[in-house]
């Protein structure tokens, strides 16, 4: 697929631009509940996982809580909550920032690596089906291509 052109804002219409955001909303809404009632995170919450699945492509497994918060979608607050849980469960360990003494490092256990690995296995076989059986290889690198572009993109 050739680059975007670069575009004024007058060149794309308000609603082509508000119809295709609602549709990809809506396509993650709906695979997002198909995931759920097959059971793909179990014994986890998809929101416990998403965050164990952040913190297993991190460097050394291991994130500052600010930055974990980046990537999930979650309030901080809400965010602080679900890491005292997942380290309650031992899945992750809560380590004081070496460069800032009020800092907080999240990091992957073992366990919560084990079992990060084991739900992704199941959630991978579910996306196989629910996406790779709707789009093909082409369609899907495409998808991945418009996707990246889209969290890449600053006005």
């Amino acid at each position: 697929m050739a680059a975007p052109a670069e575009q004024s804002d007058e060149r794309v219409s308000a609603r082509v631009a508000a119809e295709a955001w609602e549709s990809l909303f809506r396509a993650q809404v709906n695979l997002m509940r198909r995931f759920e009632a097959a059971g793909d995170f179990a014994p986890i919450r998809s929101r416990e996982y998403d965050v164990l699945f952040t913190l297993s492509r991190a460097p050394e497994q291991r994130l500052r809580l600010r930055d974990l918060n980046e990537h999930v979608l979650l309030s901080q607050p809400s965010l602080s909550r679900m890491v005292e849980r997942l380290e309650g469960r031992g899945l992750v360990r809560r380590d004081p920032a070496t460069d800032d003494a009020r800092g907080l490092v999240v990091v992957l256990t073992a366990e919560g690596l084990a079992l990060q690995r084991h739900v992704a296995r199941q959630h991978v076989r579910s996306i196989r089906r629910h996406v790779g059986g709707a789009l093909n290889e082409e369609e899907l690198r495409t998808l991945t291509e418009l996707t990246g572009r889209l969290r890449a993109y600053r006005p």
